[in-house]
């Protein structure tokens, strides 16, 4: 256990630490963060390690508190490595910065019966703003103390437009139509398309950074948490897995790759990756649960670069990373499926069980794919009545009627940044 003069100069530290951290570039979910900060909730903020979840709690606590009242306790420092639930003393907080109400907690996972402390704490009136890298974290650990009392939010790396306010680059509507604006958009987005947006790899351009982040997500978050003895096979499954994005594959296939005999262990270990927000499976769609579950599946990765990066992929396939990206917004509209019958359609979005939205991804329509590409998407238009589709392209624009279905053509860049 902690002697109190260590926790409160480590507490100290801390909270210098977070009000010297910079501030960065404005993350536009910051806006859904005050929004759920006015509920008397518990807001977690979830997702990938160092996708800019202490930043986002930076920037709250500097626009909406005016960096004072609060609490800061950060459980990554390793000062705090065996703490438990039941050793926090809030005497060492209130003797060091009064009494307040506010608690920021980031990766709040690494304590031991975590959400009986703030489970306690809410109930005498706290407010908290926490952080975590895991998925477990909101569907079972903070559930089974908080349920109904805590709102989520998953933290992604930057997007396009955050890409380029990185950059100080400023993008308003008019631009789009301008010839030397789009010639640096273009640029800019290839660079976006290959490097991703996990804040400080945008910012120091050192990829140590991105093979550190998987590196972690492996063994303290998985390998650690779960008590793996094989490491070996599951760095070679998921080398596998982030190597073949976008392909599909079912659990038994992936035995004749993978020296894993048991497609159960497999399956596991999979949801393991999945639970630190790494990756995202896919399964085809079906108004069948059970069908969608023994479906082939299909797995996108995060971040584009972490493709580019630790993928050992020999082509440089820029068609498969522009899927890639593509998943990575969709998925902050509803939940993603596949399509296959007689063609293919890459990606639906469903809402509460209803398909809206059909998407196809092409590097270039051409006249080798053309017909394939869009009679793909006409199939799953026609199949899920949709009246319009989106092919989305590199660089390619043009609208196609056909019938009563409309489907637009546009390129990558274009769509994201008019989302935004």
């Amino acid at each position: 256990m902690i002697s109190k003069d260590k926790l409160k100069q480590t507490l100290l530290e801390q909270r210098e630490g977070i009000l010297q951290k910079p501030v960065g570039v404005e993350r536009t979910i910051l806006k859904l963060v005050e929004q759920k900060a006015k509920l008397p909730h518990v807001v977690v903020l979830t997702g990938l390690r160092r996708s800019g979840k202490s930043t986002l709690l930076r920037q709250l606590i500097k626009k909406k508190f005016q960096d004072r009242d609060f609490y800061y306790v950060s459980f990554e420092d390793e000062r705090l490595s065996n703490f438990k639930a039941e050793d926090f003393n809030y005497e060492a907080l209130v003797e060091l910065f009064g009494e307040h109400k506010i608690f920021f907690i980031d990766e709040i996972q690494n304590i031991t019966n975590f959400q009986t402390f703030v489970r306690r704490f809410y109930d005498a009136g706290f407010k908290f703003f926490i952080t975590g890298s895991s998925a477990k974290l909101l569907s079972t650990e903070i559930g089974t103390k908080l349920t109904g009392r805590h709102v989520d939010i998953v933290v992604k790396p930057f997007s396009f437009a955050e890409f380029l306010i990185s950059k100080n680059i400023k993008v308003d509507a008019p631009a789009l139509f301008k010839t030397n604006t789009r010639v640096e958009l273009k640029k800019n987005f290839s660079e976006f398309l290959v490097n991703g947006g996990m804040p400080e790899y945008v910012q120091y351009h050192d990829h140590e950074i991105l093979t550190r982040v998987y590196e972690d997500i492996v063994i303290k978050d998985i390998v650690a948490r779960y008590k793996v003895d094989n490491i070996k096979e599951l760095k070679e499954l998921y080398q596998y897995l982030i190597t073949t994005a976008s392909q599909r594959f079912s659990y038994n296939s992936l035995k004749k790759f993978i020296k894993i005999d048991s497609a159960n262990t497999i399956k596991k270990y999979i949801d393991y990756l999945e639970g630190t927000y790494f990756i995202s499976q896919v399964s085809k769609f079906d108004y069948s649960l059970k069908k969608q579950i023994i479906n082939d599946k299909k797995v996108y990765v995060v971040d584009n670069g972490f493709l580019s990066k630790i993928s050992i992929k020999s082509t440089k396939d820029q068609g498969w990373l522009l899927e890639n990206l593509v998943f990575t917004e969709l998925k902050k509209e509803g939940d993603i499926f596949y399509f296959r019958e007689k063609g293919e359609c890459d990606f639906i979005v469903t809402e509460f069980g209803k398909a809206k939205k059909a998407v196809q991804v092409c590097w270039d329509l051409t006249q080798n794919n053309r017909e394939r590409e869009i009679n793909g998407l006409l199939e799953a238009m026609n199949t899920l009545k949709l009246k319009t589709g989106l092919i989305l392209t590199n660089d390619q624009e043009e609208e196609i009627i056909s019938n009563q279905e409309k489907i637009t053509i546009k390129p990558v860049w274009k769509w994201l940044l008019e989302k935004s």
